[in-house]
């Protein structure tokens, strides 16, 4: 496991935040079936879970919010393209590292995680030998901008909702310098709608809540086209997050942050979005 020197003051304030996090609504779901993300749901919700007769109502609400958060993973995981058992593949801002998990399973190869957080990264590190992928998954406390590892070495590379931490620019030209030519790169993000100007005030919320930056959506498709990344595919999924969070809003792991989210969706200022780019 490499450590790689944080980048800026505000980083090591990452770190710091993630590795005091104890979130439920994180480690709740992952307790489901042992996958942990840090993200989102999207999809159809079974409606009637909040039907379930008590005690019972809660557990059923979280474990339809896991399956809606796997469900996002699996259409990321979708968009990597062709990835072979020999090839290598990064996530990147891995979190507790589900994700790479589901990836790993989906094509067979080696997957690395990066994550700011030592906490994070020991998790993952102690879910991958349980799950007897150690040899084939692993995790490395550093920072996604300088990772120190070989240029043209992974087949895909992907941001699942950790984009808004880093200054976007940098981060294609580190993910650029590290794909292979031809490689994939996706990521699956919240982004402001810039046709409505500045952020919005439940925009600036979210901001607040997870100390981070939101960036506008333009950005993201300027910064990659001035590091060799061409989209091939970006999707909308707004409609398809919405009815996660209005399930949320039902279950016991609230964090107070779910009503700033359905409202600058439901408004246009914020967007969910999936954008898969070839490096050309």
């Amino acid at each position: 496991m490499s450590t790689v020197s944080t980048h800026s003051a505000y980083q090591q304030d990452i770190a710091n935040y993630w590795n005091a996090e104890e979130r439920p609504v994180n480690l709740r779901l992952g307790d489901v079936d042992g996958l942990y993300h840090h993200h989102y749901g999207v999809g159809d919700v079974d409606w009637s879970v909040l039907e379930t007769p008590e005690p019972d109502r809660d557990q059923a609400i979280i474990n339809e919010m896991h399956r809606l958060e796997t469900a996002q993973a699996h259409l990321l995981i979708q968009h990597l393209g062709a990835v072979k058992p020999e090839q290598r593949i990064l996530d990147a801002g891995c979190g507790r590292g589900g994700t790479s998990v589901l990836a790993h399973q989906a094509f067979g190869c080696h997957a690395d995680g990066i994550s700011l957080s030592s906490k994070q990264v020991d998790f993952a590190n102690r879910r991958a030998r349980e799950l007897g992928i150690d040899d084939k998954v692993t995790y490395h406390v550093g920072n996604m901008l300088e990772t120190g590892f070989a240029p043209g070495g992974y087949q895909a590379i992907w941001n699942n909702e950790s984009t808004m931490y880093v200054d976007l620019k940098d981060l294609f030209a580190a993910h650029s310098a590290l794909l292979a030519r031809g490689g994939r790169y996706v990521t699956i993000t919240g982004c402001y709608n810039d046709v409505y100007g500045q952020p919005s005030k439940a925009v600036s919320t979210i901001n607040a809540h997870y100390e981070c930056n939101i960036h506008a959506r333009s950005e993201y498709f300027a910064a990659m086209a001035a590091n060799r990344l061409v989209p091939v595919h970006v999707e909308n999924l707004t409609p398809a997050t919405i009815p996660y969070w209005e399930l949320r809003t039902h279950s016991s792991v609230t964090t107070g942050i779910e009503e700033a989210f359905l409202s600058s969706y439901k408004d246009g200022s914020f967007q969910y979005l999936l954008i898969a780019a070839d490096r050309i």
